[in-house]
Order: structure tokens, then sequence, then C-alpha cells
């Protein structure tokens, strides 16, 4: 690996560190890398997984004050994303490789299509939260039944294939409860830690082989350092921008996909 190579990893886990903290879709940023400098899909996909857990730390820290007056209802996303990231680690682990090399540009569209319309996402639940005069404890049963399933179908999610379960997160949390939209960002960053810290786990335990611990390395120390400045500057920079640069970073890396 040339000394470019080795840099260009470290910057986008530093770009995908702060932008996980931001939006969640920070793997757009470090998957395709991989891709374009020639990692297997699958290998870039666990490699990824591994490296990113360190951002997804320091992104959770830096919001840990949101996190406050949340754990009532966390207490029951939380297993919902654990099993979840377990099913998906499994499905990726099982089903065969072939299979994941097809699916994986469909995901890649439907993580940037869903980069797209994540500010009109995001613009509702802003105004569901505005109009909303209800607190956490008034939440009804049916309500958190819904939100511990669709926590649960994002943990699948998230484990077999990362990008933009963020954004998936935000859209549930932003269509069933009366919360601000930071402290819904608080919360996607802690479940989205836990979804990756569980599908690493199992890649580590049972497919060390195809870790390219070198890459996994790299992403770990960028993006250790994007998710503290994500989470604690992040805030000031253009999310148009952010797009834009996920966008055209993804659309590289499906083209990778599409023709080797």
């Amino acid at each position: 690996m040339s000394w470019f190579e080795l840099a260009l990893i470290t910057l986008a886990g530093l770009g995908a560190g702060a932008i996980n903290s931001l939006v969640g879709t920070g793997t757009l940023i470090t998957f395709p890398t991989l891709i374009t400098l020639g990692y297997p899909p699958l290998t870039a996909t666990i490699s990824n997984a591994v490296g990113l857990v360190a951002g997804g730390v320091s992104g959770t820290w830096a919001y840990r004050r949101e996190l406050r007056g949340q754990w009532t209802r966390l207490r029951w996303q939380l297993p919902g994303s654990l099993l979840g990231a377990v099913c998906g680690a499994w499905l990726l682990l099982h089903l065969p490789e072939r299979v994941f090399n097809r699916v994986v540009p469909a995901l890649l569209v439907l993580a940037l299509v869903l980069v797209v319309v994540g500010p009109a996402i995001q613009r509702l639940a802003q105004r569901r939260a505005a109009a909303a005069g209800r607190s956490l404890e008034q939440l009804s049963r049916g309500r958190l039944v819904a939100l511990t399933i669709g926590t649960f179908a994002v943990g699948v999610y998230g484990g077999y294939f990362s990008a933009a379960q963020g954004i998936l997160l935000v859209g549930v949390m932003g269509v069933l409860l009366p919360e601000s939209m930071q402290r819904m960002n608080a919360a996607k960053n802690l479940l989205a830690l836990v979804v990756n810290t569980v599908a690493a786990s199992a890649y580590i335990l049972v497919a060390a082989d195809r870790i390219s611990w070198v890459a996994a390395g790299l992403i770990a120390g960028g993006s250790l350092v994007g998710g503290f400045l994500g989470g604690h500057y992040g805030r000031r920079l253009s999310p148009t921008a952010l797009r834009a640069v996920i966008l055209v970073v993804g659309l590289i890396g499906l083209w990778r996909l599409l023709t080797v």
C-alpha cells in the first residue's frame, strides 16, 4: 500500500467519523474509497465496520448531553438495535459472497437516495417535534412497539450494510417521537454505535481472515478524530456540502462496483 493510499483511507475515516456524528452516512465515504482502491466488497464492508466503531464512540461521547432524559425509551430501542445487528451480521456472514456482490450496488443506490431525501426526512421530523406537546412518558404503547420494531429493522440493515442507517433511524424516530432533531441525533449515534459494535465483534470472531487490519486501523484512527470534531464543530458546516461529497464519492464507488 502506497503512502497516498494510506493517507486517502485515513482522510476517508476522518470524514466518515465527522459525517456519522451529524448525518449518519459516513460509510458512503469509506466504503467506496476501499472499493476504488481495489478491495473486494465483502472485505471492504467488514474492514469498514470494524474501523468505524472508534468514530461511533467519539461521536456518541460528543453528544452525551443530548442523551439525558431519553433512557426510558432507549432501554427498549437498544435491545432492538442489538438483536437487529446480530441478524444482519449473520446474514452477511452466512449468505454466499456472490449474493452480497449482487445486492450491495442496490443497497448503495438506496443509501444514496436516502442521502438526497434526507433533508426532507429531517424537516418532517423537525415539524413533528415542534408540533408535539407531549413528554416521553406520554408515548403510547403502540408507538413504543412500532418504534422498537422499526429500530430492529434498521439494525438488521445496519448489521448487513451500514450505509445510511443513521438517516433511517432519524426517519423512524421523527415519525414516532416528539423529540428535537439534536436529541434524536444523539440517540441515533448511540444506536448506530451498538449496531456497528455488534457487527464488528461478529466479524472479528468469525471472519477475521477477511478483514484488512491496515485499512480498519487507518479508518479507526481517522474516524476517532472525525467523530470528536463532528460532534463538537460539525454543526457549523453546510449540510449541502457534506451531502455533495457523499454523493460524489458514493457514485464513484458505485461505478467501480458495476465495472469490476
